[in-house]
């Protein structure tokens, strides 16, 4: 009998300690208090923004837009690349995907200048599995190139390109479906990677992770920065020569870190999650809202870095929020599943 009281008094004490720790490092018990120094200057029709790049050399920015990402899917997503014009007020976004046949809901998505045109990646989610879209823009035309299909895109997230011909991608999961998904987003297993392909082959280059999401590179300095947002962490990466990378440290930010941006002086700006049990409810379409963050990081080196919370909001304003790009003193901020995405002013 007294083994029997003991057995379940564990039991009970390892439950409640499991649960405390889920709410404890998901952020359940953060405060959400509205902050920001500047101002909303416009709100855009456009669902699902959830990821955007930006040229400053040419003035505009291209959108990853897939509506309906509320779980479990209904009907099947579809989405479009579009273009928007910043050397205007106007900010209209134009659809560039409209003739593209193919099914399309994208997601994370890269663009690279080669010569005097532009290539953008786009992880792309389909019925039959997950691709990676590559487009050529020249102008305001999108025109398709190729299709890039693999087994190693198990849960591919996010993509940056390091030239014409090669990028790195990030798998937020190993397993897409059952108790294996279901360890990895609660529990926060760290069984994600990122994989590099060089325009014929593929080969993981980091694992270990918790939920990969975001992921860009400094290319003055050789620096991969890869957000895992299941940790509240950004994991910061040497790229080696042969491209091959060598974990250098992880960066404490305290929030579900999405997606990562530059902004002139080589700073990161991160659409963040700060409560995820929040988010996941929301995404279950069983919330109406679910708070923003955005923070920017200083990182000098190993060790050497400072964090600072630009904006936070209750998701009165806009939902979910997973990507913030600065041009100017304006911030472009994407998000989830929200049906708009929103233009900030700084003072």
């Amino acid at each position: 009998m007294k083994l029997f009281k003991r057995f379940f008094l564990i039991l009970f004490l390892g439950t409640l300690i499991f649960v405390a720790y889920v709410f404890i490092s998901t952020g359940f018990f953060r405060t959400i208090e509205n902050k920001f120094d500047g101002k909303i200057i416009k709100k855009i029709n456009l669902p699902g923004a959830e990821d955007i790049v930006i040229s400053r050399i040419d003035s505009f920015a291209i959108i990853s837009s897939t509506k309906g990402r509320a779980l479990p899917k209904v009907n099947y997503e579809t989405g479009g690349l579009y273009y928007l014009d910043l050397k205007t007020n106007d900010f209209e976004p134009i659809n560039l995907t409209s003739e593209f046949k193919t099914q399309f809901a994208p997601h994370g998505i890269s663009m690279i200048k080669v010569d005097s045109t532009y290539k953008i990646a786009a992880i792309n989610h389909t019925e039959k599995g997950h691709t990676i879209e590559v487009f050529t823009l020249n102008g305001k035309t999108l025109t398709h190139q190729k299709t890039f299909k693999d087994v190693s895109m198990t849960s591919p997230n996010d993509v940056v390109w390091l030239d014409k011909n090669s990028f790195y991608f990030s798998n937020d999961h190993k397993y897409e479906t059952g108790i294996g998904r279901l360890v990895e987003d609660y529990v926060g297993v760290e069984i994600a990677n990122v994989v590099f392909f060089d325009g014929e082959n593929y080969a993981e280059v980091a694992d270990g992770i918790a939920f990969a999401n975001g992921i860009n590179i400094d290319k003055k300095r050789d620096l991969v920065f890869l957000a895992s947002p299941r940790k509240f962490i950004v994991k910061v990466y040497q790229k080696n020569k042969d491209n091959t990378l060598t974990f250098i440290e992880d960066i404490e930010c305290g929030t579900g870190v999405d997606n990562i941006e530059f902004d002139e002086e080589g700073n990161l700006w991160i659409g963040s999650h700060p409560n995820l049990l929040h988010f996941a409810e929301y995404a279950k379409g069983n919330k109406e809202t679910s708070p923003s963050e955005i923070i920017k990081i200083n990182y000098k080196a190993k060790g050497d870095y400072t964090i600072e919370q630009v904006y936070m909001e209750d998701g009165t304003e806009m939902s979910a929020s997973t990507v913030a790009v600065t041009f100017g003193d304006l911030i472009f901020v994407g998000n989830v599943m929200d049906d708009n995405f929103i233009i900030l002013k700084r003072n």
